[in-house]
């Protein structure tokens, strides 16, 4: 290591109380983070593309500062569907720190990753005080039966307005409206347990019922729409 000339000629003054770095919360115990293998904790981040055409919630679960599962959900650009899928290859298996420096080849999946690792260096993750953190699998309980993203997405113009595509429960087949137009409920199917249905051995017809339901006062409606086509 080279010193300038001024610090070769410095005395040497002793370092005082060192007590190290503040102690972070990690799976249920604090943690004096030095290295990346003290890290540990499961958490969630989203992240946007620069024209901000799309984003990405990315959710890790760390274990000694290695990524042992991860889940990335993408939305608002086709293209960014086909980085997910390499990017979930990629980050399975590398430390934090090599996820940090890696292309996730999506310019919303590097930004999550970001967002991700500033949560979880500093001790603000999902799973800070649970004892043990979350087991590996956890990242499927976020989608619910039939292993689907949550998605909500809503279209409306001034000139005719709203029209509910997807929500919560699922694909919207149908508005309701009132006799003054408003919506007032909505029909759907959830495609993830239609699918279920149709691979345990259902028919698509018996499965597509089964799937089906509806929210709000549906039933009381004056008229039905289809939000796609009307």
């Amino acid at each position: 290591m080279n010193y300038t000339h001024e610090v070769e000629n410095m005395v040497c003054v002793k370092k005082g109380c060192d007590h190290g770095p503040a102690p972070i919360p990690e799976e249920g115990k604090w943690v004096q983070a030095k290295e990346i293998k003290d890290i540990s904790g499961f958490t969630h981040g989203v992240g946007w593309c620069a024209p901000q055409q799309g984003a990405c919630k990315l959710t890790l679960n760390i274990k000694e500062g290695i990524i042992v599962e991860a889940l990335v959900e993408t939305l608002g650009c086709t293209g960014m569907t086909h980085s997910a899928a390499m990017a979930g290859e990629i980050l399975a298996g590398k430390t934090l720190l090599e996820a940090m420096n890696t292309d996730l080849v999506c310019d919303a999946i590097n930004t999550a990753m970001r967002e991700l690792f500033l949560q979880i260096v500093y001790g603000r993750s999902q799973s800070a005080f649970s004892e043990g953190g979350l087991p590996i699998g956890a990242g499927l309980e976020d989608l619910g039966k039939g292993l689907r993203s949550v998605t909500g997405t809503v279209y409306s113009t001034q000139a005719k307005g709203a029209r509910y595509l997807e929500t919560t429960e699922g694909y919207t087949t149908k508005l309701a409206l009132d006799k003054n137009d408003e919506i007032i409920g909505y029909s759907f199917v959830n495609l993830g347990r239609m699918m279920e249905f149709i691979t345990n051995g259902d028919s698509a017809d018996e499965a597509l019922k089964k799937a089906s339901g509806s929210y709000g006062r549906y039933d009381d409606a004056v008229k039905y729409i289809n939000p796609r086509e009307e």
